[in-house]
């Protein structure tokens, strides 16, 4: 049993803000901005809602990842999207140096603080996900992403999807879906510096076809979600 654990929450894509200084590069693309291209629908209320029911930290960005995104590394392509990929280098690294770096840094930092105390840190990175990409429906409801070759980390998502079938009996549950817990991403760059069990890093992916008329995901799944990872940690 671990002693000491806390969890720390972000969300990357949490909102569809474009600066001042670059929306004439989004012109004519509201409806883009408001799609699953411009943001994770859903992502930042459930995002709050877990951090402030663990009692935990939050980092969020509100940006629109059609500027940079946050959950991408520095090779990826999809860095930048097609608006943003035209421009001269000297303001693409003005723009990582605006918006990307100051994010990693402070996502870093808060972790580290908590893991220099001697807490294991639970890394919930939280998504969400469109029902159909390239015309192919998306075969579950919620998705606990993680290294396979990191056991603590497969131990803690197996353990929290056996409660969370529990909890949500009606809705399809899977590890490593829609995509690889191993694939690119914040949650996959800082696994690179602390070792296990130090830091677990779990990516959270919800479904957008579960989001009401208002963006905003049902009670009863918050307080799934919540009341199952209550149970993953030990009391004070």
């Amino acid at each position: 049993m671990v002693e000491s654990r806390k969890l720390f929450v972000s969300c990357e894509h949490a909102g569809n803000q474009v600066p001042p200084a670059y929306q004439p590069l989004f012109q004519n693309q509201g409806e883009l901005l408001s799609s699953h291209y411009g943001y994770d629908p859903g992502a930042l209320g459930l995002a709050k809602m877990l951090a402030k029911g663990m009692a935990a930290p939050l980092e969020k960005s509100e940006t629109t990842r059609l500027l940079v995104d946050l959950n991408r590394s520095l090779h990826n392509r999809s860095l930048f999207s097609d608006a943003v990929r035209g421009l001269a280098q000297i303001e693409k690294n003005e723009i990582l140096e605006q918006y990307y770096l100051p994010y990693r840094r402070a996502v870093t930092k808060k972790i580290n603080a908590l893991i220099e105390t001697g807490t294991q840190v639970i890394h919930l990175s939280v998504h969400s996900f469109t029902p159909q990409l390239h015309g192919k429906e998306r075969n579950a409801e919620l998705g606990l992403l993680y290294d396979p070759a990191r056991g603590a980390e497969k131990l803690f998502s197996h353990n929290w999807q056996h409660l969370l079938h529990q909890y949500l009996p009606d809705l399809k549950i899977r590890c490593n879906y829609p995509y690889l817990g191993s694939a690119d991403g914040l949650v996959r760059s800082l696994r690179t510096s602390w070792d296990q069990p130090d830091y677990l890093g779990i990516e959270l992916e919800v479904n957008q076809k579960l989001l009401n008329e208002k963006n905003c995901f049902s009670e009863s799944l918050k307080l799934g979600l919540l009341e199952t990872l209550q149970d993953m940690f030990p009391s004070d």
